[in-house]
């Protein structure tokens, strides 16, 4: 292990940064040293087994970054907006951990990042949870460090949490309510990013300087109603909710999910092809769905 160049992965006991560690210890080619705010944790345990270096890290603190970078040929970053809620917060993190790459001269980043929406609208939509994510990606690229952006479609596991079908009150049947119109949405599993950017350190001629979108496939939101009825055996459709009714729900992120799914409706760049490239095991919303029934036991 001592003979591989090294990985820090930050946030390596979430879902994304933890897909990442995982699939690059199965690759074997780099040894990965995972940071993570607290090392007893299970999942960080389960790291240390599987042959990860663990160690403590906050991504608030620079003494912490510089320690967690020190030595490392290159590193993965993933941030957590919905962690604080706070944008400034995640731009000063993503900031500091690129300042530090900097200075220590790491050879590749690969930042798990998105769209800054506000700019690219001229200020006509805010997506506070991608534009932080955009603004840290251009200071990155401004100064000068070896990075490739990893700009990931919606999550398959929305579908059994935040996005799963509700009952309907005027009949037997559930209903997605994802304001998409009839506008296919990108999506893939969380689990399969990571062997996504394991590839992309594999080919750091190809992919440095450029933003990669990963997404297994694109669905109307009635296709994925079909898909759920399918596997589930019960009836999905499409609630057909509009992004003006939806920011009317009440919930705290239901104007920022609303200004998603309309930035969503402007095709932004998510490469299905490529990401079946990168990963040729990448599952489909249906394989998805079907190793996934157990979450809509409810239904």
């Amino acid at each position: 292990m001592a003979s591989k160049k090294v990985i820090t992965v930050f946030g390596a006991t979430g879902a994304q940064g933890g897909s990442v560690a995982r699939a690059i210890l199965e690759s074997k080619k780099f040894a990965v040293r995972a940071v993570t705010r607290d090392v007893t944790r299970p999942n960080a345990l389960e790291l240390q087994r599987l042959g990860a270096e663990v160690v403590k890290g906050d991504l608030n603190d620079k003494v912490s970054v510089d320690s967690a970078l020190k030595g490392a040929y290159g590193a993965f970053l993933v941030t957590n907006f919905w962690d604080a809620l706070n944008k400034d917060k995640e731009v000063c993190q993503g900031k500091l951990v690129a300042d530090s790459a900097k200075h220590l001269g790491l050879k590749h980043v690969v930042y798990s990042g998105l769209e800054n929406v506000k700019r690219l609208t001229d200020g006509k939509l805010e997506v506070p949870h991608f534009d932080s994510k955009g603004e840290v990606e251009e200071y990155f690229w401004s100064i000068g460090i070896p990075m490739t952006s990893v700009r990931v479609a919606a999550y398959f596991e929305n579908f059994l949490a935040a996005w799963q079908p509700v009952k309907a009150s005027d009949g037997d049947y559930y209903t997605l309510a994802v304001p998409m119109g009839d506008v296919p949405m990108d999506g893939i599993s969380v689990a399969d990013i990571g062997a996504a950017v394991s590839s992309i350190f594999n080919s750091p001629e190809e992919f440095v300087g450029k933003a990669v979108g990963l997404s297994a496939e694109a669905l109307t939101i009635q296709q994925y109603a079909d898909v759920l009825s399918k596997v589930l055996g019960k009836e999905v459709r499409d609630a057909k909710i509009t992004p003006e009714a939806f920011e009317k729900l009440g919930f705290p992120a239901a104007k920022e999910i609303a200004n998603m799914c309309r930035f969503y409706e402007m095709k932004p760049d998510r490469d299905v092809k490529l990401t079946h490239q990168l990963n040729p095991k990448v599952k489909s919303f249906s394989q998805f769905i079907s190793e996934n029934q157990g979450a809509f036991k409810g239904m």
